[in-house]
């Protein structure tokens, strides 16, 4: 029996997927569930598993190469025709073209790394014309457009009437990088190249991944000064969170305040409870779930910084749904979502929370995972850092930082002395975004954070 593998629907409003990498080749034998290749998407990468046991017996698309939601892109042979797939050879071929994207300047939403993009030639800029249409859309009646080929013409300022004039020789008749780049070649005269700078040579094109950055085009003249250097092309992750914060900085008014919070109690309460919880849970009982628990706490209490903005209108969300920023192993970074966050207990956080960042790291996180957060919390004192200041998630409009927790002689009033102790110590900021939040209601947020986390102990929390 031929069974068909599709493009998997990650998400309501996904139409497509990009193949990042086949982790199998026509004829190896593969088991149910086991990872048959990588696909990307604009919000998240994922594994796609096999459906069948079986043997591997024909891919239908490339690497890099994106195809719509439901289409077959391979197919596996099981039961008896799974003898007749001839085993695989060394040095098998490419099964299609590989086509590396271009940066997809408009995509709003974390994702885990994939390929990076190819530079394409710069060329003079073309004059907008009247009565053109320049907002590209993925189908166009018969005709779709990659991602690839939406960039590109928003980059070299081609209309969607032009771009129907190209002739595609892709799948389908799609148009491919090639089909563009020779029309681009003949549109317009090709920009001459300025001698490039000294740089260290990079690594040979067959030592570099198939996947790997390549960087095709010129570095700017005033890094010349400097010296030396080798230019490492941003991955598509990198490029993303770029964008994303850039973006946040220009929209929000960024404000950020910071408290201290004596968290003693806290430490006190993991150091004692710590084993016990992963005996019981199986999991490592953090520091986390704490915090998590303060600005959830909060949120309650001032439900008005848990808000988004649409235009001039300000969007009171009814469910507190904690963005965590999650550091990835390749030094990136992506923001999961606890969904109503509310409704769980400390145990709960720190259930969901060691789920969504094993399941980041493993890349095994849905489009869902990463989308619909209303405020969020960074930790960036795990590497000591005594506080931060956090640049907004967009569309939300506030996010927490955790400083380190530090032992710091700390002055307190105890039966009307003051006394000098040694306390467990972390300053917690909030950058809020001043266009909907004042100082006043995010200096009560603030405090009521820190009420929270001063008041955790035995007697409050259950573990």
């Amino acid at each position: 029996m031929i069974v068909d593998v599709v493009m998997p629907k990650m998400g309501e409003s996904l139409q497509e997927g990009t193949i990042i990498k086949w982790t199998k080749n026509v004829g190896d034998k593969i088991e149910r569930d086991e990872t048959i290749l990588e696909i990307t998407t604009d919000k998240v990468d994922t594994e796609v598993p096999s459906p069948v046991d079986g043997v591997l017996s024909e891919i239908l698309y490339g690497e890099n190469e994106t195809v719509e939601v439901g289409k077959v892109i391979a197919k596996i042979s099981s039961g008896d025709d799974a003898a007749n797939v001839p085993a695989p050879v060394a040095e098998v071929s490419a099964p299609a073209k590989v086509e590396a994207p271009v940066p997809v300047a408009e995509t709003q939403t974390l994702v885990a790394e994939s390929p990076a993009p190819v530079v394409a030639a710069p060329v003079q800029a073309v004059p907008q014309q009247t009565g053109t249409t320049f907002e590209i859309p993925a189908r166009d009646g018969e005709k779709f457009y990659s991602p690839l080929i939406r960039e590109m013409a928003k980059q070299n300022n081609i209309s969607l009437e032009e771009l129907r004039t190209i002739l595609g020789t892709g799948v389908e008749g799609r148009i491919t990088k090639d089909d563009m780049n020779k029309y681009l070649a003949g549109r317009t005269k090709i920009t001459p190249a300025t001698p490039a700078p000294a740089v260290s040579a990079p690594a040979q094109a067959a030592e570099v991944p198939q996947s790997a950055p390549v960087f095709t085009g010129e570095v700017n003249p005033i890094f010349r000064a400097a010296g030396d250097f080798d230019v490492v092309p941003m991955d598509r992750v990198r490029q993303l969170i770029s964008e994303h914060m850039t973006r946040s900085k220009s929209t929000s008014a960024h404000v950020t305040s910071v408290a201290e919070a004596d968290v003693t109690e806290i430490v006190k309460l993991r150091e004692k409870y710590k084993d016990s919880f992963m005996a019981r849970e199986g999991i490592k009982l953090t520091y986390t779930p704490f915090f998590a628990q303060a600005a959830v706490d909060a949120l309650k209490k001032f439900p008005n910084v848990n808000v988004g903005v649409d235009g001039n209108n300000i969007i009171k969300f009814k469910n507190i749904n904690l963005s965590i920023a999650t550091a990835l192993e390749n030094g990136n970074l992506i923001v999961p979502v606890i969904k109503k966050a509310e409704e769980k207990n400390l145990t709960g956080l720190a259930r969901a929370i060691n789920d969504l960042a094993s399941r980041a790291r493993s890349k095994k996180l849905n489009p869902d995972d990463i989308q619909g957060g209303t405020f969020s919390v960074t930790n960036v004192g795990t590497f000591g850092t005594l506080f931060g200041t956090p640049v907004i998630n967009q569309p939300q409009t506030a996010i927490m930082g955790i400083g380190a927790i530090q032992k710091r002689p700390v002055v307190k009033e105890i039966m009307g002395n003051d006394m000098i102790l040694v306390r467990h110590m972390a300053y917690v900021s909030i950058t809020y975004d001043h266009r909907v939040i004042d100082g006043m209601l995010a200096g009560q947020c603030l405090a009521a954070i820190v009420n929270s986390l001063e008041n955790m102990n035995e007697n409050t929390i259950t573990l």
